[in-house]
């Protein structure tokens, strides 16, 4: 199974400012970390990685140079494969320029057949980007997603948080579903795992 997870790189605290000229966040003077809601997406393409012989993950962020920092964390995980999109032209994308930007990425990949992302940044709080770029590849969406209780080829079954509870969906792959924090607790890189994501390349 060739498995995406969409990572992004947000604020590690609320000081960022804004530009007074393009109005855009300053992020350069703001240390930055993986955005939380991504890391269970991260932890669970691992997790589907060992429940599915013969799968490979492979990350990919949109932002800043630094940001392949993140994407070394995640490689550290057991994430495969990390590609950055990085060009001034981003800066200051709104929701729709980012899952377009997103989908020409993964346009050019052998054809994924899941992708996983966060439930939303925490810097922007929209919950956009997942079905955005689910639109823009034309592929079937879940959010929401608080188990992945069965997988194979061609479907998943999951457990989708509602205001009332929960619901079992069944989607065809392939598909892009957005996980929930309730899905799982990422685990921490070992030494082992830190020194592989040094050596590993960053595609730029």
């Amino acid at each position: 199974m060739n498995i995406v997870v969409c990572v992004k790189q947000v604020p590690a605290s609320n000081e960022a400012r804004m530009d007074p000229v393009t109005n855009t966040l300053m992020r350069e003077q703001v240390a930055s970390i993986l955005n939380p809601f991504d890391a269970f997406a991260v932890e669970e393409a691992v997790r589907l990685k060992a429940r599915c012989a013969g799968s490979s993950v492979m990350a990919i962020s949109m932002g800043v140079p630094s940001a392949a920092q993140t994407l070394r964390g995640v490689l550290a995980v057991g994430v495969d494969q990390a590609m950055l999109l990085t060009d001034r032209a981003f800066a200051g994308a709104d929701t729709l320029a980012t899952a377009n930007t997103l989908a020409s990425a993964i346009g050019i990949l052998p054809q994924p057949d899941l992708i996983l992302c966060g439930r939303m940044a925490t810097d922007g709080d929209t919950a956009q980007v997942g079905p955005m770029l689910a639109e823009a590849l034309g592929l079937p969406h879940v959010t929401d997603v608080a188990e992945i209780e069965q997988i194979s080829e061609r479907r998943a079954v999951v457990r989708k948080l509602t205001d009332d509870g929960y619901v079992r969906l069944e989607v065809p792959l392939p598909a892009l579903l957005s996980v929930t924090k309730e899905i799982n607790v990422p685990r921490l890189p070992s030494i082992a795992g830190v020194l592989r994501s040094w050596e590993a390349e960053v595609q730029i």
